[in-house]
């Protein structure tokens, strides 16, 4: 497995991201959710993230339990700030003595006394960064994180986090379908020496062809209440899957696989986050560190997903206010 820089910790090309691992995408199964994790790290996947918010804490729990007598060869990487009440209301909190909270709260799920890699899941605008960044230096001092990261956040805001602390990474989506890191994240993470996690490399499913409309979702799928994947806007994407589909056939490899082997060509910081609670499907993934293609077939794809060209918000209207502050 080819190895990147986040800061200066060194991480697997390709992580293992655990959001559905507990319901979110449909009814995971909980023993193959650990198997796949505890796969991940045979195949020498050591990134492997989750977060408070994930199942009400349910997935750190479940990441907890699979990284047990594995904890040497993972880096564990969790988040904090975005909340989500019992009624399904949403906020952020960045109060430097919620995050003291939230990290205690953290290892107890986790079964840990420390996490490598600790995110500000969503920046709080009622709260300075530099306060935020203050109490997660504070645990940093206490021996219960070892290096500090941030979500969604504007080039302006990651500045300003990096000042107060070294960050050693930038989480953001990072796909095909959406490319809004090329407008300065980019730029300030090469700059600053900041590793860029993209999560959602695959468009959310969407970018391994397997989606067609919204039948192939489960009746309780969050990505129904998606914009990109209701009704019309679906339609529109749908036509965007033909190139990559024949340019994977002509690689002999996956979409999936092509999609990711795209990520990791953009900037030699790029790490890709997958995520899936399936032992077939992250093989597939983990694969794609291994392939090459050629610069033709990666300037086609960057003709075909151009800057803005899929249909649809990225998040419902609520959740776009809290991404990029």
């Amino acid at each position: 497995m080819q190895r990147r820089k986040l800061g200066s910790l060194e991480v697997s090309c390709i992580g293992l991201g655990c959001m559905s691992m507990t319901p979110i995408y449909g009814q995971p199964d909980p023993s193959e959710a650990i198997a796949t994790i505890q796969r991940a790290v045979d195949l020498g996947v050591d990134l492997i993230d989750t977060s408070d918010v994930y199942g009400g804490g349910k997935n750190e729990e479940l990441v907890g339990r699979a990284i047990k007598g594995r904890r040497d060869k993972v880096v564990l990487a969790t988040k904090f700030g975005n909340l989500q009440t019992p009624d399904g209301k949403q906020s952020v909190c960045g109060r430097p003595e919620y995050v003291i909270e939230a990290c205690e709260k953290s290892l107890k799920r986790l079964g840990e006394d420390v996490i490598d890699l600790y995110y500000i899941h969503r920046v709080d605008t009622e709260v300075p960064v530099e306060d935020t960044v203050g109490a997660m230096v504070e645990l940093k001092r206490q021996g219960k994180i070892r290096h500090l990261g941030i979500s969604e956040a504007s080039p302006s805001t990651l500045r300003r986090a990096h000042k107060a602390h070294a960050m050693a990474a930038l989480q953001t989506e990072y796909s095909l379908w959406t490319r809004d890191a090329e407008d300065g994240l980019f730029d300030v993470c090469q700059e600053l020496g900041i590793g860029y996690v993209a999560y959602s490399p695959l468009g959310r499913g969407f970018l391994t062809g397997t989606i067609s409309g919204t039948n192939d979702l489960a009746e309780k799928d969050r990505r129904r209440a998606h914009p990109r994947f209701q009704a019309g806007n679906l339609s529109r994407n749908v036509a965007l899957l033909p190139t990559i589909k024949a340019l994977a056939a002509r690689e002999n490899c996956t979409p999936a696989q092509l999609a990711l082997v795209w990520v990791l060509s953009r900037r030699p910081f790029v790490v890709a986050l997958p995520g899936t609670s399936h032992r077939k499907w992250l093989e597939q993934n983990v694969k794609a560190a291994e392939i090459t293609v050629s610069p033709a077939t990666l300037a086609a794809l960057d003709k075909a997903f151009p800057k803005g060209a899929a249909a649809g918000a990225r998040y419902p209207e609520p959740q776009l206010k809290r991404i990029g502050v």
